[in-house]
């Protein structure tokens, strides 16, 4: 095996994902009841875009941003496009576990096959789940599935984000972020962005950056109503 290749499957996964994974997910809903949703923005963009649409909405948001949107959105019908890495088999029991359905794939590995599979999933009824930066960035950079999704189903795109006043801040690519106990919450839906079927070409890359501009804004706005907005990533070493 290559020094480079990273091993899919390790002796010890099997403990992680029977014992770890089910009391994380306990540890994450006894988190949730204690969090305080104090400002919430543009909750009728929402309310609009899922009563103009009924086979169901795209709800997307940055891979830094994931754990609230579980308390959120975890009984509203959602699956969520996940990596088919290790890690992503770690995220997809969890939120299994929390109420989310998953199908696997990734820009990097699967990723038109399962883009496939999610809109077949939503063409009966289910809302779709996507990570736009997932799994590995560059973070808060937009990546084109999401758009391609919007395109071939008719389902509008709605940017979803959370900022928190207190956090855990985790030593991941994109500096991952879970509220504290009793943190109180920011959430904010952003306004739908509706890909025609006739978009190609430079068109898809403009709501690819309009997407990705939108919920930039949206994410610096939910960091301010507590301060200053938080870093994107790691810092790049000199």
């Amino acid at each position: 095996m290559s020094k480079k290749t990273k091993k899919l499957t390790y002796w010890y996964d099997p403990i992680i994902f029977n014992i770890a994974v089910p009391l994380f997910s306990l540890f994450v809903s006894l988190l949730f009841l204690t969090y305080r949703l104090v400002k919430l923005e543009g909750v009728e963009n929402e309310r609009v875009a899922l009563s103009r649409f009924q086979n169901g909405v795209i709800y997307a948001s940055w891979h830094q941003r994931l754990i609230y949107h579980i308390h959120r959105l975890g009984n509203g019908n959602v699956t969520v496009m996940v990596s088919q890495s290790r890690d992503g088999e770690y995220a997809a029991r969890l939120i299994n576990a929390l109420g989310l359905k998953d199908v696997r794939g990734s820009s990097s590995r699967g990723g038109m096959d399962a883009l496939s599979e999610l809109k077949k999933r939503m063409d009966a009824g289910t809302n779709g789940g996507m990570v736009l930066d997932g799994p590995l960035g560059p973070p808060r950079v937009a990546k084109i599935g999401t758009v391609i999704l919007a395109r071939l189903s008719g389902a509008p795109i709605i940017p979803i984000v959370w900022g928190a006043d207190r956090c855990w801040v985790l030593n991941s690519w994109d500096r991952s972020i879970i509220p504290k106990p009793f943190a109180r919450i920011s959430y904010y839906y952003g306004e739908p962005i509706w890909v025609p079927f006739s978009a190609k070409g430079e068109e898809l890359e403009e709501y690819r950056q309009t997407l990705e501009d939108r919920l930039n804004s949206m994410t610096r706005w939910c960091d301010e109503q507590f301060g200053k907005e938080r870093p994107w990533g790691k810092a790049k070493r000199p």
